[in-house]
C-alpha cells in the first residue's frame, strides 16, 4: 500500500455508530464518545497533552465488538471546556465522571496514552479501587531522582499566559500542524482528520482548539513511581519500539520495580502515536489485555 492509499480501517472505523455526551466535572463542560453495548465490560480511553478524543478514533471501534468503549476530551482540550487551573485531581475526576456516566458495568477499565498516562496514574492511585486495570500506552514512571518537571512553567519561570496562533484559512493551519515529537506520516488521510478535528474558527480565522495555558500551573510531580507502586489495580504497558518520547525511558525501571511481573508490550515499528500508523495492532494488543483481565474476574 502507498504512502497516500487510504487503509481499509480508515471509513471501516467512521462507520461504526457511536453516541456523543457531555457533563460537567468541576465546573468545566467534558465532552466524550462512546461505542458498543453498554452490558459489556468498559474501558475509558484517555488521550495525551495538546490532543482530543479523535487520536482513539481508529482504535476505540475496534475494541467495541468486546467492550464498552469510551473517550474524552480532557478539559483545556478538544470539545471540552477550559478551567483557570489544572491539576491532575482534576483530570482523574473527570476521567471517574465520565466511566460513571458513560459505562454501566463496575470495575472499568483505563487506557492513558502520553500525559494521558499521567491522568490515568492519577485515577489508579486515587481510584484505583473502583477500576479493574489500566493500560499505560507509552507513558513510564521513573525515579524520583530521575524526576524532570517540565509543568508548572508560568510559577517558576515568571511567564506569561499564552495564546494561539489565529491562522488566516483553514488551509494555512492545516499546513502547520504538527505531532509532538514528529514522526513519519504513515497515512495522510489520518493525520488530515486529525489535523481538522484540532481546529476551532474564531473570529480572523482559525486556532487550535487546546488551552496553551494548561501547564502553567499544573505540576506532575516525582511521586509518580510511589503512586504506581500503590495503585490497588492491575497495570500493563505498552510502548512504540520505534518512540522518541520521553515517556517510554522509565519502561525498564518499571520492570524492574515489578520484579518483571509487568506485561510490557512492545509494538514493533511504531512511534509515539502508533495509534496513527498501527491502529489494528494497538487495538489487538488492548484487547487481549483486556479480555484477560475480564476472565480473571
Amino acid at each position: 500500500m502507498t504512502a497516500d492509499a487510504v487503509p481499509f480501517w480508515f471509513d471501516r472505523a467512521l462507520r461504526v455508530p457511536s453516541e456523543k455526551g457531555d457533563l460537567q466535572v468541576a465546573g468545566a463542560n467534558i465532552h466524550y464518545e462512546a461505542w458498543g453495548d453498554d452490558d459489556r465490560p468498559g474501558v475509558v480511553l484517555v488521550h495525551g497533552s495538546n490532543a482530543h478524543l479523535e487520536w482513539w478514533r481508529f482504535v476505540a471501534p475496534f475494541l467495541a465488538d468486546n467492550l464498552r468503549v469510551v473517550a474524552l476530551d480532557s478539559s483545556g482540550n478538544g470539545s471540552s471546556g477550559w478551567r483557570e487551573r489544572y491539576s491532575g485531581d482534576v483530570f482523574a475526576e473527570e476521567v471517574m465522571a465520565v466511566a460513571d456516566a458513560a459505562i454501566a458495568q463496575p470495575k472499568p477499565f483505563l487506557v492513558g496514552h502520553s500525559f494521558g498516562g499521567f491522568v490515568a496514574l492519577q485515577a489508579g492511585y486515587g481510584h484505583g479501587e473502583r477500576l479493574g486495570g489500566i493500560v499505560f500506552v507509552d507513558f513510564t514512571v521513573m525515579p524520583p531522582e530521575a524526576h524532570f518537571e517540565w509543568g508548572g512553567r508560568a510559577q517558576k519561570e515568571g511567564k506569561k499566559p499564552r495564546r494561539t496562533r489565529v491562522y488566516d484559512s483553514l488551509e494555512a493551519a492545516l499546513g502547520r500542524f504538527r505531532l509532538l515529537p514528529e514522526q513519519p506520516v504513515r497515512h495522510p488521510a489520518v493525520m488530515d482528520w486529525i489535523a481538522r478535528n484540532s481546529l476551532r474558527p474564531v473570529e480572523g480565522g482559525w486556532t487550535w482548539k487546546f488551552d496553551p495555558t494548561l501547564f502553567d500551573h499544573l505540576e506532575m510531580g516525582g511521586g509518580q513511581r510511589d503512586q504506581f507502586l500503590a495503585m490497588p489495580c492491575r497495570s500493563a504497558l505498552i510502548v512504540g519500539e520505534d518512540s522518541e518520547d520521553e515517556g517510554v525511558l522509565g519502561a525498564s525501571h518499571m520492570a524492574e520495580i515489578t520484579n518483571n511481573r509487568l506485561p510490557i508490550v512492545t509494538m514493533p515499528g511504531t512511534h509515539h502515536h502508533m495509534m496513527f500508523e498501527e491502529p489494528l495492532a494497538l487495538a489487538m494488543a488492548l484487547k487481549g489485555i483486556l479480555l484477560s483481565w475480564v476472565q480473571e474476574e
